[in-house]
C-alpha cells in the first residue's frame, strides 16, 4: 500500500500567493521610494527659521503644534521661493514676531487623502489576515490523501489514504502466528472483491470488525494485509485524530471521513485505539454529559447506522486491546457486530513471524529458528521483531557478515532483563551476597513443580536495578495453572531471600520486587481465583478482567467486603506467602553444601549457563518431609 499524495496547490493558496506578492511590492515601494507621495521639503532648525523671520526674507508660514512649513520670498530669477520646515517649539511671542515682520501666517488645512494612502488603508489590513491565513496553511497543509487544506479546516478528517502499490503491498503473506483471525478476515476479503455473490443469495455481510488483542500482536498490519489482498483503498486514522479541542470538530471529522469513504467504495476504514472514542457513556467524569468525546461517539453510531444497500462495500474495520471499556452500542449487531481476536502466537506461530522478519537480515547458517521460538514464549509479533532487530544489530556491533545462534541468545536477554550494566561495580559483600540469592532462585525454581526450566544463572548487573538475575525459560506454552504450581512460583522467587537468611542470617533490600511479585500471585489465589479453604470458591476482586497476560489485572479495587472478610484475605495472603517461604527455606537447608558450591563457582565465572547448569542443578533434591501449603 502508498500513501496517495497530491503536491499540486489549491486555487485559494495561488491566489493568496499573488495578492500577498503585490502587497508586498506596494509597500516596499511607499518604504524605500517615498518620493511618489509628494515633493520633498528640507527641514532647518528652529533657530534658523527665527532668523530668516527677523531678516525679513519670509513671506509666508504655516503653523501647526507639529510642524511649521514656510515660504522665503522669491530671490532674483525666481518666480516662487523655497519651501522649507522645522519643529516648533513653545513659543508664545511667534505670532507676534511673525506680525511684526510682515509674514502672512495661518493655519494648515486638514490634508487631503491622496489616493494611493487611501488604497493602503483599505488594502493593508485585509492583507494581514490573508498572510495569517497562508500561514496556517502552509503549516496545517496535508489531509485526506495528502492534498492540500484549509488553515481552519479542523473538521476535515485526518484519515491517510493509502492506495494500492505492488512496492509496499501488504498482504496475508506479510502476516503470521494468527491464523484463525486470517480465516475470519479472509470471508471480508472475498465480499470486498466479489460482493455480488453474498448479495445474491442475501448474505450481509458484517459492517464492523473489531480486532481485540494485546499491545504488539499485529492488529493494524492485519487490517493493511486485509485491504492488500482485496485491493480497495485503506483509510487509516487513530481515535485520538477525531477529538479536538473544539466541541463538535470530533463529529464532523466522523462525517467527512465516512463521506471520503464511500466515494472511494469499496474501500475499508481501520480505525486504531477505538477505545479513545469508544469508551462506554455510563462510565467516566463527563457520564451523561455532552462533551466532545460523547459527540465523536454518538456520530459514529449514526454513520454505522447510515450505510445504504449501496454503501455496503464501505467496511469498518477497528482495533483495541481493552474491549471491556467500549461502549455497549458499539458491539451490537449492526455496528462491531464481529470480534477478531489476535492474540500472542503459539510456537509454531512465534516460528512462521521469526521466518518472515529473519529474511530482511543476514543469518548464519547455524541458526535455529525453532529453538528462539520455543525460548520465547508470550512475545508478541512486535517483540519477535524487535527481537530479530536487536541481534543483527549485535552482529553488525562485532563487525561480523551475519547473524549468529548467540546474538540471539543475547537479544532475549535484553528484552527479558535489560541492557547489561557492567560499568555497576558491586563490591565483594555484595556480590556474594547477590551469588547466593540467585543460586536461591535457581534451587528451588528447579525443584518446585510449575516451575520453568532454570537455564542462566548470572552476577552481572541488568537492567535498572537488577543486581543479578535467573533466567528460567518455560519448557512449553501453558494457559492453565494448578494451585500447586502457583505455590512453586511463590517459593521460587521467594528462594533468593530464604538463602540470604540461611547463610548470613539477615535479609537485605535485594528480595523487594521478588515479596512485590509473590504477595500479588497469593492475592490472585485467594481473591480471583478462589484457592482458599477459609474463604472458599470466591471472587472478592472486583472487575477482574482479563489483560491478555494467561492472568487477571492487577490493581483492581476489592469489592465490598465486610471487615472480617478483609482480614480473613489478608490472613490467608499472608498464610499462602509464609507457607511457600518455609518450602524455599527447607529445600535450601537440604541443599546447602550445592548453594555454597555453585555460589562459589559464579562468584569465579559470573555466569552459569547451559548443560554445565543442568549437571549441578540435577544434584538437587527434595527434602524427607516438606512444610504443608496453606
Amino acid at each position: 500500500m502508498a500513501i496517495k499524495d497530491n503536491s499540486r496547490k489549491p486555487r485559494q493558496f495561488q491566489i493568496g500567493n499573488l495578492v500577498l506578492t503585490l502587497s508586498g511590492l506596494l509597500l516596499l515601494t511607499n518604504i524605500f521610494l517615498p518620493g511618489i507621495l509628494g515633493p520633498s521639503i528640507s527641514r532647518v532648525p528652529y533657530s534658523m527659521f527665527i532668523n530668516q523671520v527677523g531678516n525679513g526674507t519670509v513671506e509666508r508660514a504655516s503653523v501647526s503644534q507639529e510642524e511649521i512649513r514656510y515660504q522665503l520670498k522669491p530671490a532674483e530669477g525666481e518666480e516662487v521661493g523655497q519651501v522649507f520646515s522645522t519643529t516648533p517649539i513653545f513659543d508664545l511671542e511667534l505670532p507676534k514676531r511673525l506680525e511684526a515682520n510682515g509674514v502672512e501666517f495661518a493655519a494648515p488645512t486638514p490634508p487631503k487623502n491622496r489616493w494611493f494612502t487611501t488604497l493602503l488603508g483599505w488594502v493593508v489590513p485585509p492583507l494581514i489576515f490573508v498572510a495569517i491565513f497562508q500561514f496556517f496553511a502552509a503549516r496545517q497543509g496535508g489531509g485526506l490523501g495528502g492534498g492540500g487544506r484549509g488553515a481552519l479546516s479542523f473538521t476535515r478528517s485526518k484519515a491517510k489514504l493509502y492506495v494500492e502499490g505492488d512496492d509496499t503491498k501488504t498482504t496475508f503473506a506479510d502476516v503470521a502466528g494468527v491464523e484463525e483471525a486470517k480465516v475470519e478476515l479472509e470471508e471480508v476479503v472475498e465480499f470486498l472483491k466479489s460482493p455480488q455473490r453474498f448479495l445474491k443469495i442475501g448474505a450481509r455481510i458484517p459492517k464492523g470488525v473489531l480486532l481485540v488483542g494485546p499491545p504488539g500482536t499485529g492488529k493494524t498490519l492485519m487490517a493493511k494485509a486485509v485491504a492488500g489482498e482485496a485491493g480497495v483503498p485503506f483509510f487509516s486514522i487513530s481515535g485520538s485524530e477525531f477529538v479536538e479541542l473544539f466541541v463538535g470538530a470530533g463529529a464532523a471529522r466522523v462525517r467527512d471521513l465516512f463521506e471520503q469513504a464511500k466515494k472511494q467504495a469499496p474501500c475499508i476504514i481501520f480505525i486504531d485505539e477505538l477505545d479513545a472514542i469508544g469508551k462506554s457513556r455510563a462510565s467516566g467524569p463527563f457520564a451523561g454529559g455532552n462533551d466532545e468525546r460523547e459527540q465523536t461517539l454518538n456520530q459514529l453510531l449514526t454513520e454505522m447506522d447510515g450505510f445504504a444497500v449501496g454503501d455496503a462495500t464501505v467496511i469498518v474495520l477497528a482495533a483495541t486491546n481493552r474491549p471491556e471499556t467500549l461502549d455497549q452500542a458499539l458491539l451490537r449487531p449492526g455496528r462491531f457486530d464481529r470480534q477478531v481476536l489476535v492474540d500472542r502466537p503459539d510456537l509454531s506461530g512465534r516460528e512462521e513471524i521469526l521466518n518472515i522478519y529473519a529474511r530482511k537480515v543476514k543469518l548464519d547458517e547455524a541458526v535455529d529458528l525453532h529453538q528462539i521460538a520455543a525460548r520465547t514464549p508470550g512475545f508478541a509479533g512486535a517483540d519477535l521483531a524487535n527481537l530479530v532487530n536487536e541481534a543483527a544489530l549485535l552482529a553488525a556491533r562485532t563487525q561480523r557478515e551475519s547473524v549468529a545462534q548467540a546474538d540471539f541468545n543475547e537479544a532475549i536477554e535484553r528484552v527479558v532483563a535489560g541492557l547489561e550494566k557492567k560499568s555497576r561495580v558491586l563490591n565483594e559483600t555484595e556480590k556474594t551476597i547477590v551469588a547466593y540469592h540467585e543460586v536461591g532462585h535457581a534451587l528451588v525454581g528447579a525443584l518446585m513443580p510449575g516451575g520453568s526450566k532454570v537455564a542462566k544463572i548470572s552476577i552481572i548487573p541488568r537492567g535498572m536495578a537488577a543486581l543479578g538475575y535467573t533466567l528460567q525459560m518455560p519448557t512449553e506454552d501453558r494457559f492453565l495453572m494448578s494451585e500447586a504450581e502457583l505455590h512453586g512460583q511463590i517459593a521460587t522467587l521467594l528462594g533468593g531471600r530464604a538463602a540470604e537468611e540461611i547463610i548470613f542470617g539477615s535479609v537485605t533490600t535485594g528480595a523487594a520486587n521478588d515479596l512485590q511479585r509473590a504477595t500479588e500471585l497469593a492475592e490472585r489465589m485467594v481473591m480471583t481465583y478462589g484457592m482458599s479453604k477459609v474463604l472458599g470458591p470466591l471472587a472478592y476482586e472486583k472487575g477482574g478482567q482479563n489483560n491478555f497476560l494467561g492472568q487477571e489485572g492487577m490493581g483492581n479495587p476489592r469489592r465490598m467486603v465486610s471487615e472480617e472478610t478483609a482480614k480473613a484475605i489478608d490472613g490467608e495472603v499472608k498464610g499462602i506467602v509464609e507457607a511457600a517461604r518455609d518450602q524455599a527455606r527447607s529445600i535450601l537447608k537440604n541443599n546447602r553444601d550445592l548453594l555454597e558450591a555453585i555460589a562459589k563457582q559464579i562468584l569465579e565465572t559470573e555466569v552459569i549457563e547451559g548443560e554445565k547448569l543442568q549437571e549441578l542443578l540435577k544434584q538437587a533434591a527434595l527434602p524427607d518431609s516438606i512444610p504443608a501449603l496453606a
